[in-house]
């Protein structure tokens, strides 16, 4: 049985090792590129409204987690998001989505425990009770089974094919109206 678990910013700096290996095996990054992503990941646990859930097994073996945060102006991903937004649908739309904003910025399940609906729950324990507008998240702009999940959990796209300034992946940034519908 999978139980998810709050954790605060000190409690996930301290897992970070068992994060990355939960991220590592979901998400097969460039050896090159873990390092960076947990000093990210470390960081992104200093912003405002953080809050964290492990999924755990009954021996207490992190499976999965994901962590969201209040999203405001001088955040990389969130000022990069809005000059987009803004230069594709102007800023009246890019305001209204990062304005009020609960950034879900990791959402990861090990391989072995997919499908399972793992990934939903950690998602709609993130948004329960949030005072937030709106919800918004990155995602590889592909048809994989995160992008069904959002789909299904009432995400809409927001920008389609959007690259990252020093990437070469396309993303979708989609969002949803808070609290959660479905």
């Amino acid at each position: 049985m999978i139980e998810l678990r709050e954790a605060g910013p000190v409690e996930f700096a301290a897992r970070l090792d068992p994060v990355i290996e939960i991220y590592t095996a979901a998400m097969h990054p460039p050896v090159d590129q873990i390092t960076g992503r947990k000093s990210i990941m470390r960081n992104h646990g200093t912003y405002p409204a953080f809050r964290c859930l492990f999924a755990e097994a009954a021996d207490g073996t992190a499976v999965g987690f994901a962590y969201g945060f209040h999203g405001a102006p001088g955040q990389w991903w969130h000022d990069v998001v809005h000059h987009a937004l803004v230069e594709r649908a102007g800023a009246e739309v890019a305001d209204a989505w990062l304005g009020d904003t609960l950034e879900l910025a990791e959402i990861h399940v090990h391989p072995d425990y997919q499908g399972k609906g793992i990934g939903r729950a950690m998602i709609r324990g993130l948004c329960a009770g949030r005072p937030e507008r709106a919800a918004i998240l990155s995602t590889h702009d592909q048809p994989t089974a995160a992008r069904h999940l959002y789909r299904s959990l009432g995400f809409t796209d927001l920008l389609t094919e959007f690259v990252f300034p020093g990437g070469y992946e396309r993303y979708a940034i989609v969002g949803t109206a808070l609290p959660l519908l479905t």
